[in-house]
């Protein structure tokens, strides 16, 4: 058999080129020799661990070595490739919202809370997925939110705020100024494609975006069935939402009815890599584990846990897909912390993991349960079932029992935090709020090109990182989204002040002159954008 030069010379290339080992710096990546592949096909992951905190990180790697006996020095899926950390403020307040959060990611600018896709002066801004659909990428959203929801919604929609959910699930199939641009969409939230004269729509007209997608080009399908009948050569564009609003927390989910984030992760991969495998161009994810920020909002421990646990499982199928495609590199980090979350409370130098373990449900189906419970029937039903069944507490108190009646007498919210407090105090658990947090979260990377993120950094540069890595430029993609329609008919909506010195109010701060406001703006939010290219690590 003979073997020719230039076989043996690309069997060379190829394992200097190789997926590099954990911890080691990569430097094939940047030899003449590995360049001109790098320029022609690449793949990013995007990663966001929705309201996820470095407590709940802390929590969760306890919980398993308290209950699994791990070591002292056992490392989660998430903590092997913890890189850095990440500031989270958006445009007009210190604490940001998932909205802008997330378009803080794809538009590597800075938004209002609220903003999906567009900038502090309600202008639609391009988004790394748009413009990688353009060059030539294909592109996914997997989520277990609602596919509309905030951080999905704004990388490939915009409107001026996120609750206008009809017009960014129009947006997402294919009625837009640019097209269809979002190839593969797996979660939840069926009901803003359902016209308003069917059972189970949230759509305030009576379109059916179902109708319109599939005219679009997509093919759809809602159960679980189908989505195990996906095979890798599935024919893109498709789009598949299995429940109605989010998808469960993974301590409810039914997995006969419910893909995890995991499966739907690996099955989306599967389909990138075989739909690019004779393209010049790879693949663009985003891949939200949401309801980890839900369960915050909740002050509801136990399900975040398992929210957690869930994610981790899909970090650690992501990365066996980067050992295996050398040309791909995922990045993680969160939009922003939820709940204010410590471990520990009052002076007892005490928390404890094993209070997390006994619990069956989340307080949101406890709750949903409650609410259909005959009023007098449901102090019975507190502290027969709830208590002792649903949260594995043998102690029921008559404090607890009464506590869940008045909560649940005012509303789902307050059942919620009633409910998820009875296990948090035990655990010694406690939370300052049941929004979100101004601190930093943790920054994740893993593969070929993610060297240089080592540090702290402002979110903005990890939309710059996703930008120059995908080697887009935005502003054609902004250019072209100049007359897109980005007010939902109908709908009524108002910003909040800013909380901090922004472009629209830096004139109150400055000496004077408008030149002297844009200086002082400039010097406040000057970020040293990192490059992925030649790149250099940003000033501390």
């Amino acid at each position: 058999m003979k073997v020719s030069v230039l076989s043996v010379l690309s069997l060379v290339i190829a394992s200097a080129c190789a997926a590099p080992q954990p911890g080691v710096e990569d430097t094939a990546a940047s030899s003449p020799k590995c360049s001109k592949s790098l320029a022609r096909k690449r793949n990013l992951i995007m990663m966001v661990s929705d309201g996820f905190g470095t407590a709940s990180e802390t929590m969760a790697r306890n919980y398993v070595q308290q209950m699994e006996g791990k070591p002292y020095e056992w490392l989660s899926a998430l903590d092997e490739l913890l890189v850095g950390t990440s500031r989270t403020k958006s445009s007009d307040s210190l604490v940001t919202d998932s909205a802008a959060g997330a378009t803080v990611f794809s538009c590597a600018k800075k938004s209002y809370n609220g903003a999906i896709g567009v900038t502090p002066n309600e202008k639609p801004c391009g988004t790394v997925l748009e413009a990688a659909k353009l060059k030539g990428y294909t592109t996914a959203l997997v989520s277990t939110a609602r596919i509309t929801h905030a951080t999905p919604a704004a990388f490939a929609s915009h409107v001026v705020h996120r609750d206008m959910e009809g017009l960014i699930a129009q947006q997402l199939v294919g009625n837009n100024t640019i097209g269809n641009k979002v190839d593969l969409l797996l979660g939840g939230g069926s009901c803003n494609f359902l016209p308003n004269t069917t059972k189970g729509s949230c759509r305030t007209d009576d379109l059916d975006v179902w109708a319109l997608a599939k005219k679009n080009g997509y093919s759809t399908f809602e159960s679980r069935a189908a989505f195990d009948a996906l095979k890798p050569k599935t024919k893109l564009p498709t789009i598949g939402l299995f429940t109605s609003s989010h998808m469960s927390y993974e301590i409810d989910r039914n997995p006969a009815l419910e893909p995890s984030l995991a499966e739907m992760t690996v099955k989306a991969l599967e389909i990138l890599s075989e739909n690019t495998k004779h393209s010049n161009q790879g693949f663009f994810i985003m891949i939200e584990g949401a309801r980890i920020d839900m369960a915050g909002h909740d002050n509801d421990p136990a399900a975040h846990l398992r929210d957690i646990v869930q994610y981790w499982e899909t970090v650690a199928a992501v990365r066996r897909f980067v050992n295996n495609n050398r040309d791909t590199a995922m990045i993680g980090t969160s939009d922003h912390e939820t709940g204010g979350l410590s471990l520990g409370m009052e002076h007892d130098y005490l928390w404890h993991p094993k209070y997390l373990k006994p619990v069956k449900k989340s307080s949101e189906v406890i709750c949903r349960e409650l609410s259909k419970v005959a009023v007098n029937e449901r102090d019975n039903f507190v502290r027969k079932t709830v208590i002792p069944s649903y949260l594995g507490v043998s102690n029921v108190t008559d404090a607890d029992v009464a506590s869940v009646l008045r909560a649940a007498a005012s509303g789902s919210t307050k059942c919620k935090l009633a409910v998820g407090l009875i296990v948090s105090r035990l655990a010694h658990i406690s939370w300052s709020t049941d929004g979100h947090s101004a601190v930093d979260v943790g920054l994740y990377a893993y593969g070929r090109g993610t060297e240089k993120l080592r540090g702290n950094y402002e979110n903005t540069q990890v939309g710059e990182f996703l930008r120059d890595y995908l080697q887009v430029d935005l502003a054609p993609v902004t250019k072209r989204l100049s007359n897109q329609l980005t007010e939902q008919p109908g709908f009524e909506w108002a910003r909040e002040p800013p909380s901090i010195v922004t472009q629209r109010n830096v004139d109150k701060h400055s000496s004077g002159s408008a030149a002297a406001a844009a200086a002082y703006h400039a010097k406040l939010d000057s970020y040293h954008p990192l490059h992925y290219q030649g790149g250099h690590s940003h000033s501390h």
